[in-house]
């Protein structure tokens, strides 16, 4: 029976396995994406991330332990340094694996394993959004019905609203605003001529 055995062996002792995958997580801190097979990438996945996520608060019992597993104290001044300030707020899935089709040679199926956010061209776009959190539906009602807390939300977003836009002189051009002052130094200059 295979009972308390899920971690995937990868066809090697407990030592091998052990260096192996110290390895791969150090060239994933320094190089932020490796590629390897589909079994090496999973098992990667869940030895790194539980580092990473130790990483976040900087303590020496935490770099001692990430030393222990990692052998090697430039990735862990990395990995504490760098790493951990990129990944500081999000609570867990620190690295993605993508599929890459099979190995020309043995015909493995390959896989790409790299972490979240040191990737631009899918955070392009996130990086900008605005961070949102779900509400309940008591702001949908009527004034009289709606909770306090949605009423207090709403002077502070109607702020933040008038505050995003600029004020209407702002908005114009810089050639619109000297036109109207030469306008009224001519207006002025024709006052005093008529007088």
């Amino acid at each position: 029976m295979k009972h308390g055995k899920k971690g995937n062996h990868l066809g090697r002792k407990v030592a091998h396995r052990k260096s192996m995958l110290a390895n791969m997580a150090c060239s994933l801190i320094e190089h932020k994406r490796i590629n390897t097979t589909v079994a090496k990438a999973k098992a990667l996945k869940q030895f790194v991330e539980p580092l990473i996520t130790k990483s976040k608060t900087d303590t020496t019992h935490n770099r001692r332990l990430a030393f222990s597993a990692l052998r090697n104290k430039y990735a862990v001044s990395e990995l504490f340094r760098d790493v951990a300030q990129k990944v500081g707020y999000r609570p867990g899935g620190y690295t993605r694996v993508i599929k890459m089709g099979n190995r020309l040679g043995d015909n493995a199926d390959m896989a790409m394993i790299e972490l979240v956010d040191f990737n631009t061209v899918y955070n392009a776009d996130k990086a900008e959004a605005k961070k949102t959190t779900r509400r309940s539906r008591s702001r949908k009602k009527s004034g009289s019905a709606a909770t306090p807390e949605a009423q207090a939300e709403t002077p502070a977003a109607e702020v933040a609203e008038t505050a995003a836009a600029p004020a209407p002189e702002a908005s114009q051009p810089e050639e619109k605003k000297s036109e109207e002052q030469t306008d009224d130094k001519s207006s002025k200059t024709d006052k005093k001529k008529d007088a």
